[in-house]
């Protein structure tokens, strides 16, 4: 591993929010133009078979930052403003993303979206990073007032901030201003940039708008702003890495490149071949596009097969960034396969998926998806009994498989044994005021 803090690469992780699995045109969009995010895919390695680690939000995040699963770290659901519809409270026992990079040199920074805490302790500087320029909660109720709640919770570290402009626009300008600050330093830089787009509201600026409408004769409204609002964010990523590149940063970066959970179908999203969408545990909910690229290290136009997870990114940095770390993780590294060194086969780990929600339709509760190797038993909510599939046969999961299966009996005891040992961990303070 490198030592010397200025041998090491930079990192720069992109989480983008709501993607559909097919919602880029190198994912087989015919009515999208997303040029930047293609050239990155042709210039780097794709894996076909990345998942997150929830069909929504928070929970993923938490597993990108603490190489856990989220239930693991108190986030087995959406963290928002009301207790009432709060699912999560970041553990104070995590170990943060930044702080196990700080040990090595790195300055570190989140340009974007939080979403693992509204107030301190639970704040990105808090919690571990260098600078913060970005938005704490879970959505914007306008991509233009930047509030939720008509609450502002816009941050540069922990000063209130109110700034003008469309937010993915915002958060593509301070990503670049970060960049250029940070050519010619000694010490190496990660910056995790975490879009709200394509999160609804679905509101691209309007010329955005216009050119996909004008462009696609015939495209469902609701669509054409969906398609623009992902264009719009693909120009300000193209943005994110010509900065890269101008500051001489370009060979010495790894990039990587995917997404918090999949498409929103009451949106117009596309998630490609797969079944279900955002909220779902089916695949359509939780795979994702992801791309990694490392000029000079990375083979350009590579795939890999090999499962992989969101919470596998932070031993996967750390690997890269010649980290060492004794606290236990869930997550492994797949720098190897990144670097065309690993075995490239199918994941044989027992991998599980939470989410905990409120509502009529969840009551609060948790609901599982558990997986090993092509087998697969899923819930949707905590009410229907689970269902197994054979994503081999059946990748759609479209023909559920009886319990007479013996893979039935033996990811069903699984996840009993998940529900228990992470039955210890809290996910909100206690006393909870309603």
């Amino acid at each position: 591993m490198l030592q010397n803090p200025k041998d090491k690469p930079n990192v720069v992780l992109i989480l983008v929010d709501d993607l559909g699995y097919g919602d880029l045109a190198c994912c087989g969009s015919d009515d999208m133009r997303t040029p930047n995010l293609d050239n990155m895919a042709a210039s780097g390695v794709r894996f076909e078979n990345f998942y997150a680690n929830c069909p929504v939000c928070s929970p993923t995040r938490a597993s990108v930052m603490t190489g856990r699963y989220p239930d693991m770290v108190g986030v087995p659901g959406v963290i928002r403003t009301h207790a009432m519809s709060n699912f999560g409270r970041l553990s104070q026992n995590a170990v943060m993303l930044p702080e196990a990079l700080d040990k090595a040199g790195y300055n570190t920074a989140i340009i974007g979206k939080w979403h693992l805490g509204l107030e301190q302790p639970n704040t990105p500087n808090i919690r571990g990073f260098d600078h913060f320029n970005g938005f704490l909660g879970d959505m914007m109720d306008d991509y233009y007032t930047h509030r939720r709640h008509d609450i502002n919770y816009m941050r540069l570290n922990e000063k209130e901030i109110d700034p003008e402009g469309h937010a993915t626009d915002l958060f593509s300008d301070w990503a670049c201003e970060y960049i250029k600050k940070q050519a010619g330093k000694e010490n190496p830089f990660f910056m995790y940039l975490a879009y709200n787009a394509p999160h609804t509201p679905i509101q691209p600026p309007e010329e955005w708008f216009v050119k996909v409408r004008d462009r696609e004769p015939g495209i469902d409204e609701k669509r054409a702003k969906l398609v623009a609002l992902i264009e719009h964010m693909d120009y300000g990523i193209g943005k994110v890495l010509k900065a890269l590149e101008e500051s001489g940063q370009k060979e010495n970066t790894l990039v990587i490149f995917t997404s918090d959970n999949g498409g929103q179908l009451n949106v117009g999203a596309n998630n490609g071949p797969l079944n279900g969408g955002k909220g779902q545990m089916l695949e359509g909910g939780i795979k994702e596009p992801m791309f990694a690229v490392w000029p000079g290290h990375i083979e350009a136009g590579s795939h890999r097969k090999r499962v992989g997870l969101t919470m596998d990114l932070f031993p996967t940095i750390c690997d890269a960034a010649g980290v060492d770390f004794s606290h236990e993780i869930d997550g492994f590294s797949i720098l190897p396969d990144m670097l065309n060194a690993g075995k490239d086969e199918f994941d044989e780990r027992m991998l599980f998926w939470v989410r905990r929600e409120g509502g009529m339709q969840f009551g609060g509760q948790s609901f599982y998806a558990v997986r090993c190797g092509q087998w697969k038993l899923l819930q949707n909510t905590p009410f229907e009994p689970p269902r197994l599939y054979n994503l081999k046969e059946d990748p759609k999961e479209i023909n559920p498989i009886g319990k007479e299966q013996d893979e039935y009996g033996m990811l069903f005891n699984e996840m009993q044994k998940h529900v228990i040992r992470t039955g210890a961990i809290p996910w909100q303070e206690y006393p909870v005021d309603l």
